[in-house]
């Protein structure tokens, strides 16, 4: 069965994200949680909110949170690009996230950043 975007609660998503990131525990609050599933599995899960740095917390940003995924094939560019989406109809201007320097960056150049 194919990957889709399914909606996912908070809660949810901040243990799904506590299973599996591989170095963050899981946020304390977002503005917006979204997960990628194959019917009754889910995949993967990303959460967002208003943007840590003060300077960047202008309304119109939301900033990424966490992305955590079991390892599925384009689940993270899923998740990214859903969350682009659903910011974009929320009014939202700018999405920002960080990665580490040892991370290739792939899922978000395949999400379009």
């Amino acid at each position: 069965m194919a990957l889709e975007v399914v909606p996912i609660t908070f809660a949810e998503a901040a243990q799904y994200v506590r299973d599996k990131h591989r170095h963050h525990g899981a946020p304390v609050s977002a503005k917006l949680c979204v997960a990628v599933a194959d019917g009754e599995t889910v995949h993967g899960v990303a959460i967002a909110g208003r943007p840590v740095a003060r300077m960047l917390d202008d309304t119109w940003t939301l900033e990424v949170y966490r992305v955590a995924t079991d390892g599925t094939k384009n689940a993270c560019s899923m998740l990214y690009r859903a969350v682009w989406r659903a910011a974009r109809a929320l009014g939202y201007r700018k999405v920002i996230t960080y990665t580490l320097e040892s991370e290739g960056g792939g899922s978000l150049r395949g999400a379009g950043f």
